[in-house]
């Protein structure tokens, strides 16, 4: 007899569906029936003053233009906040919290989305 951890992935997925549509029919409050957990996640951002914009963006080793187009914000905004001139958002601190906390995996995401420019002629 096979134990739970030896089982395929997509079998433990089908058995699990199964089990909760099964608790859906009885008309039973799910929590009862199954282990529900509640969670929060902490998520706090860095206070980003110009120093630290820069220095993230050093962990990736690019010019303003590409850290702009990879975190989705244009040039000026990060010319901004490399300057002091304003304060990035809530979500690119979330984002840049994410390249210092795995820089090489952010590296390695950056090269993977690097195609050669072709000049217009």
């Amino acid at each position: 007899m096979s134990t739970d951890n030896e089982l395929p992935l997509g079998k433990k997925i089908a058995d699990g569906l199964q089990e909760f549509t099964d608790a859906l029919k009885s008309g039973k409050p799910v929590s009862e029936q199954l282990t529900c957990r509640k969670v929060e996640l902490r998520l706090e951002t860095a206070d980003y003053d110009s120093e630290l914009v820069k220095e993230t963006r050093g962990f990736l080793g690019v010019s303003q233009a590409i850290f702009a187009q990879f975190i989705g914000v244009s040039t000026s905004a990060v010319r901004n906040w490399e300057q002091g001139l304003e304060g990035p958002s809530k979500v690119a601190c979330r984002f840049m919290d994410e390249i210092r906390r795995e820089p090489d995996r952010w590296r390695k995401r950056l090269l993977e989305s690097a195609h050669p420019k072709t000049v217009a002629e």
